[in-house]
């Protein structure tokens, strides 16, 4: 099974769920994202904050491939760029820090290891990009999936709460507190990418 997480972009922002490609929960403040809806033009608006990311910060996101088939899709950028950050009761996230706004997996890809995968991959990018951290708003009443991520996820993959919240707390993974978590992000990739650059070997019947 051929894993790819390959670069968020305008050409490959179809492969993101239908719903998500028009979700602008996290590009727009409210009142902007309730007019965009109201307006019928909220895939507009966020294909024009993916390029003006791209072109003003560079790449803010990762589509999951299996076999050549989307499976999921993680969304990150600094917090200057995430204005509905500023509406929880736990912001602000902090200035040396990059913010993991989304992340979704298929069901039937869920639980095995993609989604710890993913995380490292976002933090070698930011690693090789100057970065300390990244953090995250959790949800912590978390049900079913949707724009704020499970609290219990981000725990399982490395983040630490760094400000309480009943419903929202703000988690932080500290990108290079340790060389063992460094040097874990390099040997997940190099299976990542060995996976995916080696050719299975048949075996004779």
């Amino acid at each position: 099974m051929g894993r790819r997480l390959v670069p968020l972009t305008l050409d490959n922002l179809q492969d993101l769920p239908p719903r998500c490609r028009s979700c602008v929960f996290w590009e727009l403040d409210p009142v902007s994202g309730e007019a965009a809806v109201k307006a019928g033009t909220p895939a507009l608006e966020k294909e024009a904050w993916i390029s003006a990311v791209l072109l003003d910060w560079g790449s803010c996101g990762r589509v999951v491939y299996v076999d050549d088939t989307p499976v999921g899709f993680v969304l990150y950028a600094p917090p200057a760029y995430v204005p509905r950050s500023t509406a929880f009761p736990t912001s602000p996230v902090s200035p040396d820090a990059v913010q993991l706004m989304t992340a979704f997996l298929l069901p039937g890809f869920q639980g095995q290891g993609l989604g710890r995968m993913v995380v490292q991959t976002v933090a070698k990018d930011l690693l090789r990009r100057g970065f300390k951290a990244i953090e995250a708003f959790g949800d912590a009443r978390w049900k079913e999936p949707a724009c704020v991520l499970p609290v219990d996820h981000l725990l399982a993959v490395g983040f630490k709460t760094v400000r309480p919240h009943h419903r929202h707390p703000r988690l932080r993974l500290e990108l290079r507190s340790t060389v063992s978590w460094k040097e874990d992000v390099e040997l997940a990739l190099d299976r990542l990418l060995g996976a995916v650059q080696k050719e299975p070997v048949l075996r004779p019947l």
